[in-house]
């Protein structure tokens, strides 16, 4: 399965990329667990609302053997935005 998280946006434009193949990573097992848990591949993604340009916005993709899904969110704290916040930190810490 492959991950990739990228962000836009945010305080000065700046952003982030990481890329992880989990079949070859050794952390692989556990990002394949907390995807599993969050309902990552269930998630519907409702209309972002936009808020300021200074909010980083955030795209994670998986490619699965079977599936493919995206989820956006914004890394504005929000409850709401939790779950992924916590599975991009998986990510950011995996790579």
């Amino acid at each position: 399965m492959k991950i990739s998280a990228r962000s836009s946006g945010g305080f000065a434009g700046l952003s982030e990329q990481y890329d992880i193949d989990t079949q070859a990573h050794p952390a692989g097992p556990g990002l394949e667990a907390a995807l599993a848990s969050s309902g990552f591949f269930t998630h519907q993604q409702a209309m972002d609302e936009q808020l300021g340009a200074d909010i980083a916005q955030w795209q994670i993709t998986v490619d699965a053997p079977t599936a493919r899904h995206t989820i956006r969110f914004q890394d504005d704290g929000s409850a709401e935005n939790a779950r992924w916040q916590q599975l991009l930190t998986k990510i950011r810490g995996s790579a």
